[in-house]
């Protein structure tokens, strides 16, 4: 048991140093790497589920597809093993707070704060749906926010491999958190880069309002409102909520998969649009009324190079020069005659 593994030592790699998080299968430790002379975060999964083979082995097959997902949205996975039998994962330790903190703390986002930060989550998931893997598990808690207002997407503990899944598969164990997994996780049916995209629609939901979409005492009664019941329009809450920002989210927060954008990317680009186009101001709007920032294109895309500057400077032109060198090529002109009458002088036609 890891109930206190202060102290312990990992692999003869990985020296625990202190707990600072915990979840219904982990606890998460601030480590040193004695290797690397490093600090790391452990996840170690806790003790008390069932050991088989199986589990370990799709343990070592996903975490080894983690681990090669490299995006400056995702926190990096530099290693994975078992310590007498119990799986861990070793991980880029992030500084700042993670995103549920933040609402805690603050209540809500203005949209100008919640849309940058939701389009980075955005690129780092997309970025992992591109390598064929779901998360499964995307809230607020798994989205790390530093001090520079970089976000970072982790946990990938329960992502599964697409090329894993069966298409027919059913299962009884739902995987994912209650107040955001998608119907269709919580109905038990396999889940899809568009599951990641309704659990990211209900973040947004979350950031803007302070609120969920769902609430419920039971994680039954909130699996029945996920498959049946449709959300209060963010606006109800928010009012100045722009009409079409709330059109995104209720898409996404669509029961059909198939309704929704099919993957994170695709949202995070419609959000992206959205942003960049309340950032231009509109003609009427005076030059001096301040203007949110754009969103930048280089969470999808290599951001522009500036362009080198105009050589604008004036010609030093050293006029005094100018003038003696012209009036020695008159000088040279106007003795041309002179020379041609000395030569004709004494160099007479022959007659």
């Amino acid at each position: 048991m890891l109930q206190n593994g202060e102290g312990r030592l990992l692999n003869n790699r990985y020296q625990l140093l202190e707990r600072f998080g915990s979840g219904g299968m982990a606890i998460v430790y601030r480590a040193r790497d004695i290797l690397l002379d490093r600090y790391v975060a452990i996840k170690v999964l806790r003790d008390d589920r069932t050991h088989d083979a199986e589990f370990d082995e799709q343990f070592r097959h996903e975490a080894r597809a983690v681990a090669n997902l490299t995006h400056p949205n995702l926190v990096t996975v530099y290693d994975f093993g078992f310590d007498n039998g119990q799986p861990f994962i070793v991980m880029e330790l992030v500084p700042g707070t993670d995103l549920k903190s933040l609402l805690h703390k603050r209540g809500r986002f203005t949209v100008d704060e919640a849309i940058p930060l939701i389009v980075q989550a955005c690129a780092g998931i997309g970025y992992a749906h591109r390598a064929g893997l779901v998360h499964c598990d995307v809230k607020p808690h798994n989205m790390l926010v530093t001090p520079d207002n970089r976000l970072k997407v982790t946990d990938f503990g329960i992502a599964r491999a697409l090329a894993t899944i069966s298409p027919d598969e059913r299962t009884d164990v739902v995987w994912g958190s209650p107040q955001y997994f998608a119907p269709e996780q919580a109905a038990g049916h396999i889940p899809s880069p568009a599951s990641d995209v309704y659990s990211l629609g209900i973040v947004l939901y979350e950031m803007l309002t302070g609120t969920l979409p769902f609430t419920a005492s039971t994680a039954e009664e909130l699996a029945r409102l996920h498959l049946n019941a449709d959300p209060m329009p963010p606006s109800e809450y928010v009012p100045d909520i722009p009409k079409p920002l709330e059109e995104i989210i209720l898409k996404v927060l669509s029961k059909e998969p198939s309704a929704r954008y099919r993957t994170a990317d695709q949202l995070g680009r419609v959000l992206m649009n959205f942003g960049t186009q309340r950032a231009e101001p509109a003609p009427s709007t005076p030059i001096s009324t301040p203007r949110p920032e754009p969103i930048p294109k280089y969470l999808w895309e290599e951001p522009p190079q500036p362009a080198p500057a105009a050589d604008t400077e004036p010609l030093d032109i050293d006029w005094l020069s100018v003038g003696l060198g012209l009036a020695a090529v008159a000088l040279v002109i106007g003795l041309v005659p002179f020379w041609m009458w000395v030569y004709f002088t004494y160099n007479p036609p022959i007659k």
